[in-house]
């Protein structure tokens, strides 16, 4: 890919990316939207969280790696465990962290 091409993708990207963000800003102000998106709205932020932490969970170092050997899936576990149990995001941030710590330790 020459650097036109990449600087022009770029652009591209950002200018799609912030046409998103802005859409529904530029709505009119008496537009409702339907409640069946609403509804999927709702799941954005856990699938987008979802998609950035799983790879990393399961394919560190970009090898896929359900072992036991891989302590960032069972640091993972203990805090999926902990935030389902307390739903505490401090407390399953510093469950993870420092279950990931200690098998990194060992």
């Amino acid at each position: 890919m020459s650097d036109a091409a990449l600087v022009l993708t770029i652009i591209g990207m950002g200018v799609i990316t912030y046409a998103i963000r802005v859409s529904l800003f530029l709505l009119p102000e008496g537009a409702h939207l339907p409640d069946r998106l609403l509804r999927a709205l709702r799941y954005v932020p856990a699938a987008v969280l979802s998609a950035i932490i799983a790879p990393e969970l399961l394919m560190p170092g970009g090898a896929f790696d359900l072992s036991l050997g891989n302590e960032r899936l069972l640091a993972g576990l203990v805090a999926i465990l902990v935030a389902w149990r307390t739903r505490n995001v401090l407390l399953t941030v510093i469950a993870g962290m420092g279950v990931l710590w200690a098998l990194q330790a060992l």
